[in-house]
């Protein structure tokens, strides 16, 4: 039995088979028997870029939203983005919630610097995934942290 691969093009709504026309909703809506052949899966979507934050709107963010002085936050933040660069140099996986999860997918050397392809992965947070305080840390203090 020889397997063969087929690229398949989404067919639009406008797009007729037959003379009939069908959405991809409603061949969505309509299950599939078992061994019916391939199924389609989503491409991933085009992003707009938005506008570029540099360090100066990160520390200025970081300060607002904390409540420390500036002075006491830029150099923490700086000494942050040192560690996540090296580690990612490294090409070592960052798994860092809520940013996400960072992988190097690959690298390039090039006469000023390093190109990195980087996959990110966000988790949508649901609605019930506070977390509960677990009852044997509730009587630490920092001291022991």
């Amino acid at each position: 039995m020889s397997s063969t691969i087929k690229q398949m093009k989404p067919k639009t709504a406008t797009a007729k088979t037959g003379g009939a026309q069908q959405s991809q909703a409603d061949k969505a809506a309509k299950p599939k028997p078992a061994g019916a052949g391939p199924t389609l899966v989503e491409a991933p979507r085009a992003v707009i870029v938005g506008p570029v934050m540099r360090k100066k709107e990160l520390i200025d963010t970081v300060v607002e939203r904390s409540g420390i002085k500036k002075k006491d936050a830029k150099p923490v933040i700086e000494a942050m983005l040192d560690v996540l660069g090296e580690a990612l140099a490294d090409n070592r996986e960052l798994n860092l919630l809520p940013m996400g999860k960072i992988k190097v997918i690959n690298e390039k050397d090039l006469s000023n610097g390093k190109l990195m392809r980087v996959k990110v992965r966000q988790v949508t947070p649901s609605e019930n995934a506070n977390p509960k305080p677990r009852a044997d840390t509730a009587d630490t203090d920092e001291s022991d942290v």
